[in-house]
């Protein structure tokens, strides 16, 4: 269990910080970059989440979980005890997003048009979590260029910017609020 009896710690004072192994590194390191994009789309989840009920709000929270268990298996690069090995995403968590994209998708319509960011608060807030998910997915898969990192990560967020986007179409009634994109329309 995580307790914290204070808050500021002055050892990021120099711009640097440390992973979950000890190890003391930049602030602007990649790692940390990943990580803490993964922790801001978390925050916009919880945004969304003013906004979200029943079995959105399930989910929704399953993945704030989710993307806290992502950040601590981002944050140790290595095992420093096996006795106690870091958290780690795993294949069931892959394979549920997996099951929730699939099982809201076959309420959907087949798209026609690319769709355009809103039709209500919570599926703006949605799709801003797809973008900032995406943005993750990148810097995680640049990390994978020079790290070893764990490959269900990088599996678990690209699902995950899946599931936002089925999930903002799914609020907006199904798709029928969904705002479509008109190629050219103001030329």
């Amino acid at each position: 269990m995580v307790q914290l009896t204070r808050i500021y710690t002055r050892g990021g004072d120099k711009g640097k910080t440390s992973l979950g192994s000890g190890k003391r590194v930049h602030k602007h390191d990649l790692r940390v970059e990943a990580y803490g994009t993964v922790d801001e789309t978390n925050a916009i989840v919880g945004i969304a989440r003013l906004y979200s009920k029943d079995l959105v709000d399930d989910i929704l929270v399953r993945i704030q979980n989710d993307l806290f268990d992502l950040g601590a298996d981002l944050c140790c690069p290595e095992e420093k005890d096996p006795e106690y090995p870091p958290l780690r995403i795993t294949a069931d968590q892959v394979e549920r997003l997996e099951q929730e994209i699939d099982d809201l998708n076959a309420d959907l319509a087949p798209l026609k048009s690319f769709i355009l960011p809103g039709g209500s608060e919570i599926a703006a807030y949605l799709h801003q979590a797809r973008t900032v998910s995406r943005r993750a997915e990148r810097l995680i898969s640049a990390l994978c260029q020079t790290e070893d990192i764990n490959p269900e990560g990088l599996k678990y967020i690209n699902r995950l910017s899946d599931l936002f986007f089925v999930l903002a179409r799914h609020v907006n009634d199904k798709g029928a609020k969904d705002v479509l994109w008109v190629p050219g329309a103001n030329r």
